[in-house]
This record gives structure tokens, sequence and C-alpha cells, in this order.
């Protein structure tokens, strides 16, 4: 989805947490290149908090938006949580783990 949509504008931020069944221990350099196997061409950013007192300022902002809240709250079930934002950076809607990232494309669609 990223190889199709990016020069229409979108972006995908990642940002790697360890706070999910210890799914990330490796250091940010070992979990880029793990993700470069995968063909990975989107923004990989730094090892983050998500939840709790260390949260990331921007995951704390994310998750009290109005459409950032999530079903059972607005903590972070799992990683490949997704937030959608519009080009004014406004989150417009939030995903669980769960979805495939292709079904969000509807959306994105409207927002490019």
């Amino acid at each position: 989805m990223y190889t199709r949509y990016a020069e229409k504008g979108l972006r995908i931020l990642a940002f790697p947490c360890n706070q999910f069944g210890k799914q990330e221990p490796g250091t940010n350099q070992e979990i880029k290149a793990f993700a470069e196997t995968y063909g990975v061409k989107f923004d990989m950013y730094s090892k983050i908090e998500v939840n709790g007192d260390g949260a990331h300022p921007l995951w704390k902002w994310l998750k009290n938006q109005p459409k950032g809240r999530g079903t059972l709250g607005n903590a972070i079930k799992w990683n490949f949580s997704k937030f959608l934002i519009n080009r004014e950076g406004q989150v417009v809607k939030r995903f669980s783990p769960m979805d495939d990232p292709f079904t969000m494309e509807k959306d994105l669609l409207r927002y490019l």
C-alpha cells in the first residue's frame, strides 16, 4: 500500500514497542534490519513505549483524540494498532491490531 500511494502523500510512521509479549527486544538497528528483510520502505522510528507513565507524548496525544479512542478505552492493546491521520493532523480513525492494513484503503483514499 505504501508503494502504491506514497506519491499521493501517504506516509506510514512505524514505532516499534516492546510492551507486548516482549516482541521487540532488539536494538533500533536490529529491528530496522529485520523489517527491511520484509521489504519495508516506510519510516521506522526508534523503539518507544505507547502505554503507561513512560508513553511517548505522540502516543498519549493519539489515544486521547476523539477518533483515537479504542473500543475498550484508549490503551493500545497490542502492536500494529493503526491511526489514520488527515493532512491537517487530525486523527480520523483508529484501526485495531487485527485489522489488515488493506482494510484501511477505502478510508485512506478519502484523505489523499
